[in-house]
């Protein structure tokens, strides 16, 4: 009976002859791997001497490593979907490996000296902290599928913020850190191998040991412990087992993502069931599902160029792999931030309350135009100097605040349109959505900033479209909605990382736009900005009776004589294209989008009038403190403004998700 409790529930398999088409089809592709290799320009003697090295110390190697990379992570996987019973557990979506990964860019750009003493630990010791502050955060909520999810996610973006940060301030790693970042199974002896090999054998035999434990960790919590297991202890040898696969890859090969979340939902898929029959299955179809990425970027590249990083293309599984175990998240609701960011009060007058938001914002753009630090400390610009500050300070607060502006306005369209608070342009992935718009651009159009922003509003309204699709779908709910919202974030972010790995001018123009800086805005950044919010903004005041009554639902708004299916295509309009600008500016991470109509309800500003005023007003007076305080603390370095935002924004969104813990917990 707790073997059986163990597996999570599914379908019958159904198709036990995909093992036999998947093995054939690794096969086949590694052996054109090993035959279909260009031939090496030197004398037949010489040439038959490289190539012979290449096989053996490359090649082989490389498939050797895929085999035992993707074997560990199924079966990490496989041991974290079972401890915490969640069918989209895995690194990728627990935070694990983005920890792993800024420990390791930590320890690479100021202490190389750890990296030499042991690689594994310092990735050890980065994912270890990722996932306790992931578990801490949804412990209250009993590890909620969702909860976990959304936990992992705020965790992964500040790390994501973090690591960006510190490979901007270290120039000369930044193209080695992204290449290893997106996963690289280049190799050039057996260390790899023969580091990881004696690892998944060790964590597979303990894995056999803890079978019965994991099996009883499907239970209920009160079974289980009754039937004598001791849930911490057996908890947490199953999370260092898994952690300590999932970040021993890491620290080898770079991030592999989402191998771990395919590998046990696959096995199920091919017949596996029992747990015995899952803990051979999960590792076996991993092996198989990264050789065959594997095998193919290198047939589908260019000479002996791979056509992407191998850990970028098995990112993109991500996406489609969430949307389709989105139907295994069971209905009832996360933490219930519908219900804990409900006002507790309103406010009674709103104009002045608006009025000394807009002091407020006044006061601290005030500040950042004349208190600065320089080489003799702090100081205050007066007069010549601040004539001679303002053309530096100035474009960059404008274009800070209009981007705040947008950015709140675009936050509070999404989160009346779906009627979830926890939509926002950053978790629905509408901001990646830009991303792979500006990818396209960049490769299809003549450079230009107009170029850029057609890319970026292109991406980020095809996306919100189809979220929008799904929020129409009966059933969907406010948790599978952000779940998908996630995928499409992830299949994004997955495009726009093999585009930086490439290492070229559209990867330094890509990493501009996911820094975020305002270091170069001018004349035209700040009329981008304030046009956008003319022409953008301004529409919404009458639209205000659509956004009141929008988070009614579909059959009362349309009751209520509104044409629903135009007015969110309009709105959806408006909010994409101010998610592109504000994108241009500050880039993809700076959550403003989704803390600022969060405190303006917070604030008490319940009508769609005043919140939507409140979150324009927030989100510009953020950007502007986080454009003056990122030029201020690391100084005379700056941080970009879209990053240290995101750094500001994080841990707000982890007060949230202990705030929605504690009060329904």
């Amino acid at each position: 009976m707790a073997e059986a409790a163990m597996a999570v529930p599914s379908r019958p398999g159904r198709h036990p002859g995909l093992w036999l088409i998947a093995t054939l089809a690794a096969a086949t592709l590694l052996a054109a791997v090993m035959t279909m290799r260009p031939p090496v320009p030197a004398s037949a003697e010489l040439a038959r001497q490289l190539d012979h090295i290449l096989l053996w110390h490359s090649l082989v190697p490389r498939s050797v490593a895929a085999l035992i990379c993707g074997a560990a992570l199924g079966l990490a996987g496989l041991l974290l979907q079972g401890v915490l019973r969640n069918p989209i557990a895995d690194a990728s979506t627990l935070g694990v490996v983005s920890g792993a990964q800024l420990a390791l860019t930590i320890a690479t750009a100021f202490a190389p000296a750890a990296i030499v003493f042991s690689r594994e630990g310092v990735a050890l010791a980065g994912a270890f902290l990722a996932v306790a502050l992931v578990l801490g955060l949804s412990w209250r909520r009993g590890l909620e599928p969702l909860t976990v999810v959304l936990s992992g996610m705020v965790v992964s973006l500040l790390a994501a913020a973090l690591s960006a940060t510190v490979i901007l301030a270290k120039g000369d790693y930044v193209l080695s850190l992204f290449i290893w970042g997106a996963g690289s199974l280049h190799q050039q002896s057996w260390d790899a191998v023969l580091a990881l090999g004696p690892r998944l054998l060790l964590c597979w035999l303990a894995a056999a040991l803890l079978l019965r434990p994991l099996a009883l960790l499907g239970l209920d919590d009160g079974i289980a412990r009754n039937l004598g297991l001791a849930l911490h202890a057996a908890r947490f040898a199953v999370l260092a087992v898994a952690i300590w696969l999932a970040a021993s890859v890491t620290a080898e090969v770079g991030v592999i993502g989402f191998v771990g979340l395919a590998a046990p939902a696959l096995a199920r898929e091919f017949g596996a069931r029992t747990p015995r029959r899952l803990l051979l299955a999960a590792p076996a179809v991993g092996a198989l599902l990264l050789s065959i990425t594997d095998s193919a970027v290198q047939l589908l590249g260019s000479g002996f160029n791979d056509l992407a990083p191998t850990g970028a293309a098995t990112a993109l599984l991500g996406g489609p792999l969430l949307l389709w175990l989105m139907r295994r998240v069971p209905p009832a609701p996360p933490a219930q931030a519908v219900d804990a960011m409900t006002p507790t009060h309103r406010i009674g007058r709103p104009l002045p309350a608006l009025a000394g938001l807009a002091a407020a914002v006044a006061i601290v753009a005030l500040l950042g135009l004349v208190l600065g630090r320089g080489p003799q400390g702090w100081g205050i610009a007066m007069d010549g100097l601040f004539a001679e500050l303002l053309p530096f300070r100035g474009p960059r607060l404008v274009a800070a605040g209009a981007a705040g502006a947008l950015l709140g306005a675009a936050g509070c369209l999404m989160q009346r349109l779906t009627a979830n608070p926890l939509a926002g342009p950053e978790v629905l992935g509408v901001s990646a959505g830009g991303g792979v718009g500006l990818t396209l651009a960049l490769a299809l159009l003549p450079f230009s900033p107009f170029s850029m922003l057609l890319g970026i509003a292109g991406g980020s309204l095809s996306v919100l479209l189809v979220m929008l699709v799904l929020a129409g779908r009966p059933g969907i709910g406010s948790q599978r909605l952000l779940l998908a919202g996630i995928a499409m974030g992830a299949l994004c972010m997955a495009l726009v990382s093999t585009a930086l790995a490439k290492g070229d001018l559209r990867a330094y123009v890509l990493l501009t736009w996911l820094s975020g800086s305002t270091n170069r805005a001018g004349e035209i950044e700040v009329w981008v900005g304030l046009a956008a919010c003319l022409l953008l903004i301004a529409p919404l005041f009458l639209a205000t009776r659509w956004l009141d009554l929008m988070p009614l639902g579909e059959v009362a708004s349309r009751s209520l004589g509104l044409s629903v299916a135009g007015s969110r295509l309009i709105l959806a309009a408006l909010a994409a294209l101010a998610t592109a600008v504000a994108s241009l500016l500050v880039g993809p991470l700076s959550l403003i989008g989704l803390i600022a109509p969060h405190l303006a309800r917070f604030a008490g500003f319940a009508r769609a009038r005043d919140q939507l005023v409140a979150s324009l007003l927030i989100g510009c007076g953020v950007l502007i403190l986080a454009d003056w305080l990122a030029r201020l603390v690391a100084f005379p370095y700056q941080v970009p403004t879209g990053l240290f935002a995101a750094l500001i924004g994080g841990p707000y969104l982890i007060w949230l998700l202990n705030r929605t813990g504690s009060r329904h917990g």
